[in-house]
Formats: structure tokens, C-alpha cells, sequence
């Protein structure tokens, strides 16, 4: 908690306070008051208590350690990309994706003066998602634990050449001065959380929904191993909607893979492939199964 800047502890203390006197409705997430999982959080369950963690190790922490009943972590942003080592923290958290969310992104520029600004902080994600605009005003990305951390950052520092990118409400909760709004690359820039909890939703207290699963596999280290372990879900019409890749520890002899697919276990088809999946690969381990909240496809 002391990790933040000095303008934002006395709103984590509070909220800390607020979240240990009914931990089943605290909701953590990674960054400062203020950031994008906040308002995630507030938006996907309005009566829920926000719980902020310095990093997304700490907010998955608070869930096992039942200081908080979920976390709302990010996962992907449509303009860059997925979100850093998360694909790592997620199977080893030992959580269970319980949901999905998808936040419209909008950045703003906002610092202790209008400007103009030689340096930009901000989480890694904004800065990629707003790099034309910086390069366009001569701004030096300055990475940050998150958005909203940047924002009390600034406003301790009080250098009037330093600006933040960060949520308009970020601006509003330390007192800085808006400078520009819209500042995001892409206008339909959307980022992607999952919710996580200690236990798994049934996957039959889905049936007559459209739902998500996901899980992570690696292969069997022989020929041909992906294209046997993925034909399971061609052969059976189920659709994928995300294939990624990442090396599991420092042999680069393991390649594990993290996978969205459309259905839950229980529907026919996808028993079948995820039979087929588990057949040609080394090992398989779902993450859960969860409403969609956005039709894909």
C-alpha cells in the first residue's frame, strides 16, 4: 500500500478500510484510485467495495487471501495487445475466471499546469495506446505502475513539465489540470478484464447462455503436435477465439499456449475436442468458464 504516491494513500486507506469490513463485496484490482480497473470494477458491480492493490500479483493475493471476494484484472486491449505477464500470473494464481468485462478506453492528458509538457507517465499500456499523440508533441513516454498512480505521481512531484495520462476522473481525485482529452490512438480502443474468484462457476449453471472457457495447454514435443491438439475444435465446430504462445521457463523448450474458446464443458462438441485437445498434449488445465459478455465472431 505504501508504494503509492503520497496523494493517493489517504483515498487507499479508505478504501482498504472500507473493503476489510465486508471483504465478500471487495472487488480488488491492480493501480491507484482512479485507474481503468477502478472504474472496470465499479461498472461491472456497482455495489461492489474496490479494492486497490499496487500490482496484479497483490490484487490476486488479496483473493487468496480472502480480503477480497474477486478481482478484476486486464487482459488484452484491442489496440495493444495483451496485457504484460498476465498470461503467467493467471495459471499460477490458482483463481478461476468468473466473468468477463469490456471497458471503452479514453485517455486524457492532465498534469499541475496546462502545459506544455516534455514527459508523459503513465502505465505501459497508455503510453502504447496514445504513442502518436506523444511522438506528434515532442512528450516522453515515462512508464508507471498504472494510469491513475502517474496522475498522484505528477501532482507529488509538481513539476509543470511532467504530465499524466490517466482516466478523466483521475484529474478530478488529485486535483490536475485537463490538458487535452481523447488523446487515445484508436477511438474504439477497448480493453478486456477477466474477474477472477477462488472457486469456478459450475459450468452446467450456464446452459442456455452463450459462454466463454479458457484454459492453457502445452504440447507433446513432437511433429505436428499443435496442428493434432487444435483439429479436435475444427472437427467439432467449435470456435476459437483466441490462440496465444509463451515460452514456460527459461528453456524455450516448452511452449505453453492460452486459449479462448466459445462454449463451456458439458456442450457435446466441446467435450469431444477438449478429449482430442487433451490426448496430443502434455497437459491441459481450464481456467474457467464464464458468461460472454460481448458476442464474438
Amino acid at each position: 500500500m505504501h508504494s503509492f504516491p503520497a496523494p493517493a494513500l489517504a483515498l487507499v486507506e479508505q478504501m482498504t478500510a472500507s473493503a476489510a469490513q465486508e471483504p465478500a463485496r471487495a472487488i480488488s484490482f491492480q493501480g491507484a484510485p482512479g485507474a481503468n480497473s477502478h472504474r472496470a470494477a465499479l461498472e461491472y458491480a456497482p455495489e461492489s467495495l474496490p479494492l486497490p492493490c499496487f500490482s496484479f500479483e497483490d490484487a490476486l493475493d488479496a483473493v487468496k487471501a480472502g480480503r477480497a471476494g474477486a478481482a478484476i484484472i486486464p487482459i488484452e486491449n484491442s489496440q495493444h495487445g495483451r496485457v504484460a505477464d498476465i498470461h503467467f500470473l493467471l495459471p499460477e494464481s490458482g483463481l478461476s475466471i468468473v466473468g468477463e468485462y469490456f471497458l471503452p478506453i479514453s485517455h486524457t492528458i492532465m498534469g499541475i499546469g496546462p502545459g506544455p509538457y516534455s514527459a508523459a507517465y503513465s502505465h505501459p499500456q497508455a503510453l502504447g495506446q496514445t504513442r502518436h499523440y506523444l511522438r506528434s508533441h515532442g512528450i516522453v513516454p515515462m512508464a508507471y505502475a498504472d494510469t491513475a498512480g502517474a496522475a498522484a505521481y505528477v501532482k507529488e512531484m509538481g513539476d509543470p513539465t511532467a504530465c499524466a495520462i490517466a482516466p478523466r476522473i483521475a484529474a478530478d481525485l488529485y486535483d490536475l489540470t485537463v490538458a487535452a482529452e481523447g488523446v487515445e490512438d484508436a477511438h474504439d480502443n477497448t480493453t478486456r478484464f477477466v474477474v477472477l474468484a477462488k472457486e469456478p462457476l459450475d459450468p452446467a449453471t450456464l446452459e442456455g447462455e452463450p459462454a466463454m472457457t479458457t484454459f492453457v495447454f502445452e504440447v507433446k514435443n513432437v511433429p505436428a503436435a499443435l496442428y493434432k491438439a487444435l483439429g479436435g475444435f475444427a472437427t467439432n465446430g467449435v470456435n476459437m477465439t483466441k490462440l496465444e504462445s509463451y515460452q514456460a521457463g527459461a528453456s524455450f523448450a516448452a511452449t505453453m499456449f492460452f486459449v479462448d474458446i466459445v462454449g463451456r464443458p458439458g456442450e457435446p462438441n466441446v467435450d469431444r475436442a477438449l478429449e482430442e485437445l487433451k490426448f496430443h498434449s502434455k497437459s491441459v488445465r481450464l481456467l474457467g468458464s464464464y458468461r460472454m459478455a460481448r458476442e464474438r465472431g
